[in-house]
Formats: structure tokens, sequence, C-alpha cells
């Protein structure tokens, strides 16, 4: 698995965890570079063409089980590549067309409360007591006052790309929860590699069907080389590699918190790239993420307590 050789099995999956969150905040720029050069469907056929290509050569290295052999392969990757791959991707950046990044960012926040909402249905042995629910919501409000958007661009005339934004946070929980449910031995290289296939097909399919999309309509520009090339192969292959290992280790609910850590690391990319001032509200709603953080995990935080407590009454 992904860093199981390179890092210590306590701090595992949270280090990767951190790195997924920090590859995933330069999405948002990323995209705004390349909507300017490419039309948004093809963006995202093309972002996921770089990532099958990087990684099905990955994948047939490092394993002999490289190719979906059982219904079981094929339904993980054919619910990951539509739903959290192709469905997130194009409506992602469709909607993020016509709506302010901020909003977008609140939009995209939703993805774990919805993910509480499909484990429901969906995953009846995960439980959720009225601490961890806290945790979620405390996270969003988090997001929210990081982000700051402005309350009139949430009733806006863009109610079209709010709603669009919202179904492409719907598609991604659900593609987490169903591929958390569906049991494969397929190794995590060959699962993502395959899911990029599929994503790419049915994103070029949806992009051929579309009225306003066609290969005339790129102006390639090295603004959108440069964003395309950064979501293919850092929020692409290497970021869905890491977020389909760590999916069985956290479980979706967990994982998708990664949203909210995700408005963290752009905030701080604003601040190194563009100088955009941090203010005591940044640090307000990074003290909301990180106490969501805790109480979602507060049992696991208090057993590890007690624990060194114990170790040093010990001595």
């Amino acid at each position: 698995m992904v860093g199981d050789q390179l890092l210590p099995g306590r701090y595992r999956n949270a280090v990767l965890f951190v790195i997924l969150a920090a590859l995933w905040g330069g999405t948002y720029p990323a995209v705004t570079l390349g909507l300017g050069s490419f039309p948004p469907i093809l963006y995202a056929a093309f972002r996921l063409d770089i990532g099958a290509a990087l990684l099905l050569p990955y994948a047939a290295w490092r394993t002999d089980y490289w190719r979906p052999r059982t219904r079981g392969d094929w339904a993980a990757v054919s619910v990951a590549g539509l739903l959290t791959l192709a469905g997130y991707g194009v409506l992602q950046n469709v909607g993020q067309q016509t709506v302010p990044s901020a909003v977008a960012s609140v939009l995209a926040g939703l993805i774990p409360i919805l993910t509480v909402g499909f484990a429901k249905l969906f995953l009846p042995d995960e439980r959720f007591g009225p601490v961890e629910l806290l945790g979620v919501v405390v996270g969003f409000l988090g997001l929210v006052v990081i982000t700051d958007p402005d309350p009139s661009n949430l009733l806006g005339a863009n109610a079209a790309g709010q709603a669009i934004l919202v179904l492409a946070a719907a598609s991604f929980a659900l593609g987490g929860v169903l591929a958390q449910r569906i049991e494969t031995e397929m190794p995590f290289a060959a699962q993502t590699a395959w899911a990029m296939v599929v994503g790419a097909a049915a994103t070029h399919l949806a992009s051929a069907a579309s009225p306003t999309e066609s290969l005339a309509g790129v102006d390639v520009s090295v603004a959108g080389v440069v964003g395309l090339v950064y979501l293919g192969v850092f929020a692409s292959a290497v970021s869905y590699l890491l977020y389909f290992s760590l999916l069985p280790r956290l479980g979706s609910v967990e994982l998708n918190l990664v949203t909210y850590a995700i408005a963290g690391f752009g905030t701080v990319y604003s601040w190194l790239l563009f100088t955009e001032p941090v203010t005591a509200a940044t640090l307000v709603g990074f003290g909301f993420i990180l106490l969501g953080f805790g109480l979602l995990k507060w049992k696991r935080l208090g057993a590890a307590y007690r624990g060194r407590r114990r170790g040093v009454e010990s001595d």
C-alpha cells in the first residue's frame, strides 16, 4: 500500500491524509487556470487521461493482479470511475465556471455531511454518535469561516451552477460510500488505474455528447497546460492512489473530512503565491476544523491519552 514501507504505522494514516489534503488544496487554482484554455468536460477528461497513462504501467509493474478479474473488481472500478472520478470531475468543472471559488469551496464542504447520510443508508455497520456528528458540523463551520463567502452569492443568479456543485459533492460522497461497501482483493494501484480508465472514457463520451464542446474550443496556453499537468499528475494519479488506499483504513466518513483540510491548504497557497493575508477569521476557521477532527476522533484520542498516562504512572 501507499506509504507502508516509508512511514511508521502509528502515524502513517495521518501523514498520508495531510499529504492528500495538501495535493488537493491546489485543485481549485489549477481548475481555474485550465478553464481559460479548455472546455470544462474535456478538461476533466484530459486530466483522467494523464492519470490513467501514469497509473496503468505503475500497477502492471507493482503486481500481476493488475486487471479486473471478478465482478467485485469491476463493480469497484466502475463505482470509483463513474461517481468519484467522472461524475465529480465533470460536475465540478461545469459548476465552477459560474460560481465564485469561496462558494464552490463551501459547497464541496457538503461532501462529509452527505457521506454521513449515504453511510446511514448503505453502511449499516457504521456507527455515528452525537459527538462524531458534531465534529462533522464543526468542521463545516470552520470551512465557512475560512472561505468567508459573500451571502449574496449563495442566493444569487448562479443557482444552476450551485446546484451542479451540490450534485458533484453528492457524486463524490456516494462513490466513496459504495466503494467502501464493495468487497474486492484487487490492489489499490490497479483499482485506481482502471477507475481512471473508466472515468476518462465516460468523461470523453460526455464531452462528445455536449453541444458546446469540441477540440476546436481548446486554446492552448502555458497557464492551461500547467494547470492540466498538476491536475493529471498530482491531483489525480497521486491523490486518488492515496485516497483509495486510505478508504478501507479510515472509512468514507472520516476520509472525506479531507474536504475541510483542503480549504486550509488552499488558504496557505493563496498566502504564499498571491500574498493574500491570513486574517484572524482564517485562524479561527482553522481552529474549528481542528476541533472537528478532534471530536470525530475523540474515542481514539482519549484511549491514547489514557494509555500514555498509565505509562507515565508506571514509570
